[in-house]
């Protein structure tokens, strides 16, 4: 079958990523680590090639590029981090998009390098984590960052990083396990009830791995939201609502039960294919997703579809 899939959930190590991280991103990565630090663009496309995939949104992971409460240096590390990206684009000429990453919690520099990646180097959409140094996004602090993403009617994907109080949690099992869809699902609740999932109705909300725990929660946010009046007056659409408008990627989640789960959530109309390469083979993926036995409505729309719907530009 000719390259078709859409995959907007890949993660790039360009070599200063690397250096600049190296310490937490061993601590995160775990068995990964050594598969990651001899990443090179060519591994990407290779797997492309032998998954029928035509594109890749590109995005740098956690531990994402804060360092050492350095906002000079973490600013000057998501800029290169871009740049990468963007050859990338340019080198495999129609292979690759990209979201952009931001330093933050530098809220001034990160509405800095906004202006640059959407306006000089063409970026698809923001890419953030979870938290940053334990600070969700729902936060007063972020809210200038949010506020211009949706001036600009801009798509943020977000990836889990684990919080500082969640390692070790459970004796010799790594964060990714347990905590990164934990995480995800803190993140979501956090832009829910800070009011910013409503404050910012332009904005395009990508959430990996399923939503996390997401589906497992919903109707207890939805509880919530009516016995604490100050809560559910800052969601006056109501909880279903504004949790129907996101999009997940399917990342870890194309079994039968955890697939239902995520579509009494959203439509399959805002599932969109996700790889999670280098750390998952992208085959892994595709068989998930035939072995369920979607309409070919749906399974074109979550392999494709979806993601030029959300993203015109990407390349066609």
């Amino acid at each position: 079958m000719a390259p078709h899939r859409i995959d907007t959930h890949n993660h790039p190590y360009p070599p200063a990523y690397v250096e600049k991280t190296r310490g937490v991103l061993k601590a995160t990565t775990h068995a990964f680590y050594e598969r990651i630090i001899k990443w090179e663009p060519a591994q990407t496309v290779e797997a492309m090639d032998k998954n029928g995939i035509a594109v890749s949104v590109l995005s740098i992971g956690t531990p994402n590029v804060w360092l050492d409460n350095d906002p000079k240096a973490s600013s000057a590390l998501a800029r290169d981090c871009n740049e990468q990206s963007a050859k990338m684009q340019r080198d495999y000429k129609g292979r690759f998009g990209h979201f952009a990453t931001l330093a933050l919690p530098d809220t001034d520099g990160s509405l800095r390098e906004i202006e640059y990646v959407f306006d000089t180097l063409k970026a698809d959409g923001i890419a953030l984590t979870t938290n940053y140094i334990d600070k969700y996004p729902g936060d007063k602090a972020f809210a200038p960052v949010f506020d211009e993403l949706n001036r600009r009617n801009a798509v943020v994907y977000f990836h889990p990083h684990a919080a500082s109080f969640a390692y070790d949690v459970v004796p010799e099992i790594p964060p990714p396990t347990i905590e990164f869809p934990f995480d995800t699902t803190r993140a979501i609740v956090s832009l829910l009830f800070s009011g910013t999932f409503t404050r910012c109705p332009n904005i395009k909300w990508i959430f990996s791995h399923g939503g996390g725990a997401l589906a497992m929660i919903a109707n207890r946010l939805v509880g919530l939201s009516r016995t604490r009046p100050e809560l559910g007056a800052r969601v006056p659409a109501g909880v279903k609502a504004e949790l129907s408008k996101i999009y997940v990627d399917v990342v870890g989640v194309t079994t039968p039960g955890a697939l239902k789960a995520i579509l009494d959530i959203v439509p399959a109309s805002q599932l969109l294919f996700g790889t999670d390469f280098p750390f998952w083979d992208p085959a892994v993926t595709v068989k998930g997703l035939a072995d369920l036995n979607l309409s070919a409505a749906d399974l074109a729309g979550i392999e494709r579809g979806n993601a030029l719907k959300l993203m015109p530009r990407l390349p066609q």
